[in-house]
């Protein structure tokens, strides 16, 4: 477990393909439980550690993750969240086809199917549905995939793999929304990049860039763009 910034009140981690933010069905053990682990053990903590949940990545997904330390932190930090704008998400995302547009701005209304655990976008508002908006620009390309920077303005189930495949874009392994094929790690090319927030206690700015995952293609793209960064 990577971590990529902790003080008294937060912790943010890296988090792996495959790994699931908190408990479910499956029994597996989650993060969360393994960062109480860590913090009850570097600090020499009796009794049960206090961890508060801020916000999930998709189980197939990797990235920064930020979990509050107090519960001072956790209310704080839940009001941020929740208030548009004073959280910007950043994510990578390789694409198995070419976008229609270099960059644009994509709003649709999503919604959810419990029985397989989907989401479905329209174009334009139906029943049940919420509205879901998110930025994305063209950043690299391979001679198969595009790469994709992925602002959210909004925080819907599996909103970036729902929309990205409403235009014809499937995230490279995404199975569950088009993909022609799986990833060899069982995960997904969608990778929370940046997290940029003020801090709930000292209002500081924290500003995270995850790491990407060790897998040979984004290995490539990571090259790729320190490449392209170099030559400007």
């Amino acid at each position: 477990m990577r971590i990529l910034y902790e003080d008294n009140h937060i912790i943010i981690v890296n988090k792996r393909v495959g790994d699931i933010v908190q408990g479910d069905k499956t029994g597996d053990v989650p993060l969360s439980d393994k960062v109480k682990a860590y913090l009850k053990e570097r600090y020499a903590k009796p009794g049960d550690v206090f961890l508060g949940v801020v916000h999930r990545l998709d189980r197939p997904a990797s990235g920064a993750l930020l979990f509050a330390r107090t519960s001072k932190a956790l209310s704080r930090l839940n009001q941020l969240f929740a208030s548009h704008g004073e959280v910007r998400k950043t994510y990578w995302a390789i694409v198995c086809n070419e976008p229609p547009e270099e960059q644009a701005t994509l709003t649709h209304w999503l919604t959810r199917t419990e029985r397989n655990n989907t989401a479905h976008a329209y174009d334009r508002e139906v029943t049940g549905s919420r509205k879901a908006v998110l930025d994305y620009r063209v950043i690299g390309r391979t001679d198969r995939y595009w790469l994709l920077e992925v602002l959210l303005h909004t925080g819907r189930h599996h909103q970036i793999r729902c929309q990205l495949s409403r235009i014809g874009c499937p995230i490279r392994g995404d199975l569950k929304y088009g993909a022609p094929r799986s990833n060899a790690d069982g995960g997904i090319s969608l990778h929370a990049r940046r997290l940029e927030f003020r801090h709930p206690v000292t209002q500081e700015l924290v500003d995270v860039t995850a790491p990407l995952p060790d897998e040979p293609l984004w290995q490539a793209v990571g090259r790729m763009m320190t490449t392209e960064e170099e030559a400007r």
